[in-house]
């Protein structure tokens, strides 16, 4: 591979920055040069190569000097005897921070287990709340590491191909420099899947050899219709990244040749009008795809992006992607929030759609600032970075920005905490709708609410962003908390018992120690809310009496939460088993009945809140004793259906009933009653199951049409 010279490199920023300190960046490589003597890189290159190749990298983003000699410098303070004042001191103060700060972003281990994950994330906003651009030199070396990553061991290669495709990936593109987000998926996904990434590769091949080349096609149809309305702009098409298409391909469940958008083609205008000159041509000449339009222009991203998205039939029913927009609009969309510090003739380029980078940032850290807890954090960091948007209506016509997938309540929470935390009901164009509903692109959305109404617990489940989690469990907390804290002296009652301990108020409160919590009350209010489980205070008090089981606990008195008149029954719509998050509903003649906190059925019980009861399951080791059921498919040979018995038995699970639902030539479909003590006891059998052969399909039979 060539290698760039410091003039080659001061040649590429001299295209867009003919002003630049050329002598300064003299300085920095053969510094740098200097500083990397005697280094190497996996591949047997001088170490310097690298640096060098992070910085011609940012001069494709026209960047400014300050973070091109950062890019010469990154490794220096990390990997030589050069020190952060000496930088300062040659470099100038900007310099040296922006290197330092491009250090201690190289030594968090972003990958390593939640909670430090979690801490290192929180690090990584604090950094970039600092200068961007330091987050712009990361980029730009983790691909050029991606780039080289065939040199790595394997196993070196497949942890830095994770942890680009988790973090580094999500961030280019949530940055807008979507150029890049797709260059590192696809770079990760070769490591990751190259079996996956051939394959289509391959049916791309043929489906050139077999249509021959749809892009160049498809180009010269939209440019005739272009010069037909005497409309000025450039017309560029392409195929889209084998990641882009596997993904589409797992999010749809469908295979490469079901799949219609893989083309995608980009019009560059000369203004805004033109852009909607040219989706009315483009409409009139091929039919729209319903639900398939965003206009960014007239609602940006918050990270400055601009663009109109619209998804046609075109040549032979091909469903093609036709993305719309100005030249400046254009720089946006390539440069993302690093737009702000590009530069054109030596000045900094003045695009009026390039975004603040600190307004960026205060935007970002509104949402994650409510987060109480890494994991927490961590959630609403990566609900943030994988997210797009859908832009809904006020009644008074005001726009709200949401993440895709976002509810009414999402919508209500993004208004204000008050709104959110009295929502009883919403209405979309006019109609009344569950809470639950995805909202959709240009929907109006009124939301009601009432006094005295407060969070349901339910609702984490539902809400998708950080902002409106945050606020739930924060409400949920704060309301919830005496609650809770009756619930969780129960239940740490219960467990204490089971191992012949009493819970002393001594003993929560060394336990909140060894956990680093506020004190005893906090033990057991997490224990009621089920953020703790009463095993994980055992575990610290008594490791070992905690793993002492005793005599099995009774179905009878297996549900915690209870009064002592309250008898109780599972639900059979969702059949839940201990170790599952339950909630009693009461019903009158028959007692408590117990649901699986997430089952359907509950969605028609949150108008009558006060029959909801905050149960848990018995801590320690329950009798085989809760039937499920379970759906399973096998193919019709001699002996599955015996094979298939005995798993099950093997598992220690005894088969209460058994009837068949379908039975065809190559086939069978039966309903199976398992009687288990567990969760865990439920995952073994279906692990059994599933790693059988002749077992075609399997999944937990839920019927929200069984009485409960």
């Amino acid at each position: 591979m060539q290698r760039i010279t410091v003039d080659d490199l001061i040649s590429l920023v001299r295209t867009y920055n003919p002003k630049t300190n050329e002598e300064l960046i003299r300085q920095a490589f053969d510094y740098g040069e200097r500083m990397h003597e005697g280094q190497f890189r996996h591949s047997g290159d001088p170490y310097f190569t690298h640096p060098v190749a992070v910085a011609a990298i940012l001069t494709e983003m026209r960047l400014d000097d300050a973070t091109i000699i950062t890019a010469l410098l990154h490794d220096t303070i990390e990997d030589t005897k050069s020190t952060y004042g000496e930088i300062a001191n040659r470099f100038g103060d900007e310099v040296a921070q922006l290197v330092d700060g491009v250090t201690k972003l190289t030594n968090l281990q972003l990958s390593s287990t939640e909670t430090k994950q979690a801490e290192n994330f929180r690090k990584l906003f604090m950094a970039m709340s600092k200068d961007l651009r330091v987050i712009l030199v990361k980029l730009a070396d983790r691909l050029h590491n991606m780039r080289t990553i065939r040199s790595m061991r394997p196993e070196k290669q497949a942890q830095k191909a994770r942890e680009t495709m988790d973090i580094f990936a999500p961030l280019a593109g949530r940055m807008g420099m979507q150029w890049m987000r797709e260059e590192l998926e696809d770079l990760a996904f070769r490591v990751l899947n190259p079996e996956g990434r051939s394959s289509i590769i391959r049916r791309f091949i043929t489906l050139q050899r077999e249509t021959g080349d749809v892009v160049h096609q498809i180009t010269q149809d939209i440019r005739t219709e272009l010069d037909r309305e005497g409309i000025d702009a450039d017309v560029f098409g392409r195929a889209k990244k084998p990641y882009s298409i596997w993904r589409k391909m797992q999010e749809k469940n469908q295979g490469f040749s079901r799949l219609s958008d893989i083309y995608g083609f980009r019009v560059i205008t000369q203004s805004d009008a033109d852009c909607y000159r040219v989706l009315g041509a483009i409409h009139r000449r091929w039919r729209a795809v319903p639900g398939r339009f965003k206009d960014y222009i007239s609602q940006p991203k918050s990270n400055g992006y601009r663009s109109i998205h619209a998804t046609v039939s075109g040549r032979d029913g091909k469903r093609v992607e036709v993305q719309i927009r100005t030249r400046q609009m254009h720089e946006v969309a390539e440069a993302g929030v690093a737009a702000h510090w590009s530069y054109r003739d030596g000045v900094r380029a003045e695009n009026p759609f390039a975004v603040d980078p600190a307004k960026w940032l205060a935007s970002l850290n509104e949402r994650f600032s409510g987060a109480d807890d890494h994991d927490e954090f961590l959630e609403n960091v990566k609900l943030e970075m994988y997210s797009d948007q859908v832009f809904c209506f006020t009644p008074k016509g005001d726009v709200v920005k949401l993440p895709k997938g976002a509810t009414p309540l999402d919508y209500a929470y993004s208004i204000h905490t008050r709104i959110g935390d009295s929502c009883v009901g919403a209405k979309v164009d006019n109609i009344r709708v569950p809470l639950w509903t995805r909202l959709k692109n240009g929907q109006s959305v009124e939301i009601i609410t009432a006094e005295g109404q407060t969070p349901q617990a339910t609702w984490v489940d539902i809400v998708v962003t950080g902002r409106a989690k945050a606020a739930i469990r924060k409400s949920l907390r704060e309301e919830d908390r005496e609650r809770f804290i009756r619930l969780g002296r129960e239940l740490a009652r219960v467990a204490f018992e089971h191992v012949g301990k009493k819970s002393t108020d001594k003993a929560l409160k060394t336990a909140a120690d060894k956990l680093a919590l506020e004190g005893a009350d906090e033990v057991l209010a997490r224990l009621g809310s089920a953020e703790l489980r009463a095993q994980d205070v055992l575990d610290v008090l008594y490791p070992n009496l905690a793993e002492k089981s005793g005599e099995a606990i009774d179905a009878e008195r297996a549900v915690v939460g209870l009064s002592s008149d309250q008898n109780f029954s599972r639900a059979q719509c969702c059949q839940p088993v201990p170790g599952e998050r339950i909630v009693g509903i009461t019903y009158r003649g028959r007692g408590v009945v117990v649901h699986a906190i997430d089952c359907p059925a509950l969605a028609e019980l949150e108008s009558t809140p006060e029959r909801w009861i905050d149960l848990a399951w018995h801590t320690g080791r329950h009798k085989a004793a809760y039937a499920v059921t379970l759906s399973i498919t096998i193919s019709n040979d001699a002996g599955v259906l015996g094979r298939i018995c005995t798993l099950i038995g093997e598992q220690k699970a005894n088969i209460a009933d058994m009837h068949f639902t379908d039975k065809k030539h190559d086939f069978f479909k039966l309903l199976v009653d398992i009687e288990l003590r567990d969760v865990e006891h439920l995952h073994a059998v279906m692990t059994a199951l599933e790693a059988d052969s002749n077992v075609a399909d399997l999944f937990r039979y839920n019927d929200i049409g069984r009485k409960p």
